[in-house]
């Protein structure tokens, strides 16, 4: 039986998130169901380095499985990108150690927010980036990013259905990125909370309407409540962009 790591992507707007959920389409089960063909039968367990929700986009999800067929990693991309649907793709296939595990050993991961700032709508990009059509000061965002460097306790930017404990993660960078109307939020650390990169980019959206001042990122991380950062920004607009190990 030998581990695979497998590299992937997806297009999340068709899915009701990664992980696998009674009747409803879902990244990981269509995997589970390419690799059961391709296993003539045989259920094989995929695990990921975390979950996405409905909608998020991934360019570098990271997964892993076990098998004891003997195909070339070079034909392991292909045999699955044939049986896999058009809005998936395997990108990557490593040998991995048989302790290798892409959700605890992951050291950390880098997610980007894509903003469209446009007053007029775009069919086009309507999937894949939020569309914001108000004036932002982006000078202001610049200038909250480095409140939220660092270790700290992200309660306030996490969602309240999380049942995760210990919310204190490690941001870091931040970079805010202006290509022709897009503009990209890209955010580095050691892990991330339930909902907690959309509520940053959410929170600085409003610093850069000028709803949310930036000297007062400290409070809001102070506070340790959901109620005081800013929205959560919709799903469309993220993306999974590489995990480390």
């Amino acid at each position: 039986m030998q581990r695979y790591k497998c590299i992937i992507s997806y297009d999340g707007t068709q899915f009701a998130g990664y992980q696998v959920q009674p009747s409803k389409r879902t990244v990981q089960g269509e995997i589970e169901k390419a690799l059961n063909k391709l296993h003539k039968g045989i259920d094989v367990k995929v695990s990921a380095s975390g979950r996405t929700d409905a909608g998020v986009h991934a360019r570098g999800q990271v997964i892993h499985f076990d098998s004891p067929l003997l195909i070339p990693l070079a034909k392991w991309e292909v045999a699955l990108n044939t049986l896999l649907p058009d809005d998936i793709a395997t990108i990557r296939t490593e040998l991995a150690a048989d302790d290798f595990h892409a959700r605890f050993d992951a050291k950390g991961k880098e997610y980007r927010y894509f903003i469209h700032r446009s007053a007029q709508r775009n069919p086009f990009k309507r999937h894949y980036a939020y569309q914001y059509p108000y004036s932002l000061d982006v000078k202001k965002i610049n200038k909250a990013v480095p409140f939220l460097i660092g270790e700290h306790d992200f309660t306030s930017f996490c969602s309240a259905k999380t049942d995760v404990a210990d919310k204190v993660r490690e941001i870091r960078k931040i970079e805010v990125l202006e290509e022709e109307d897009m503009l990209i939020f890209r955010f580095v650390g050691n892990g991330f909370l339930y909902n907690m990169v959309r509520i940053l980019a959410g929170t600085l959206l409003g610093v850069g309407a000028g709803d949310i001042s930036p000297e007062s990122i400290p409070v809001i991380l102070e506070k340790k409540d959901r109620a005081y950062a800013g929205k959560t920004a919709p799903a469309q607009g993220l993306y999974l962009w590489e995990v480390h190990y």
